[in-house]
């Protein structure tokens, strides 16, 4: 029997986030792992990842479409036209209580790359064909996002981390 296809959960649970996060006077933040299907200034780029505000006060014509995210944004100062395929969004979050969900983004694919498909940036050439995402989906993961400067709860078997110095940003941490 054929399998009915259906498309991803990404987008949907994108929008309910940012919906949620707007709702309750939140800021929506993305993280994005950035390669050449991305369109954001690259100056902005950090460790081939991005955080973006896109609440309705920092964006323009913010469209959370099933393919792409696109707006308009300024970047000091100057306005840019934001593009970001759905596919590469790690995750959506309230940047004041961290509060959000992450998703897998396939970056494994890296490790198999030759280097001369590579651009400076260490993003892929989406059009090689070393560069295939692979057959089976990775399913999302839900999340909490906890500031640095919080404790998180150690279970039993977890292996003790040395604390990590208190930024006041939102780190992730995956819930079991």
């Amino acid at each position: 029997m054929n399998e009915p296809t259906t498309t991803s959960t990404r987008p949907y649970l994108i929008r309910a986030i940012h919906e949620w996060c707007t709702d309750n006077g939140l800021t929506p933040y993305l993280s994005v792992r950035v390669d050449r299907s991305v369109q954001v200034p690259r100056e902005f780029v950090n460790e081939g990842e991005i955080v973006l505000n896109v609440s309705y006060d920092a964006t323009g014509s913010l469209q959370l479409g099933n393919e792409f995210i696109e707006f308009k944004a300024r970047f000091g100062g100057k306005p840019r036209d934001i593009m970001v395929p759905v596919e590469r969004v790690q995750a959506i979050y309230a940047r004041e209580s961290g509060q959000g969900m992450s998703f897998p983004v396939v970056d494994d694919v890296l490790a198999d790359v030759p280097d001369e498909v590579l651009d400076v940036a260490g993003a892929v050439d989406v059009a090689s064909p070393e560069a295939a995402a692979p057959d089976e989906p990775t399913p999302a993961q839900v999340v909490q996002l906890v500031t640095s400067g919080t404790k998180p709860q150690v279970e039993e078997g977890d292996e003790p981390r040395p604390p990590t110095p208190a930024t006041g940003r939102p780190a992730l941490k995956r819930v079991k």
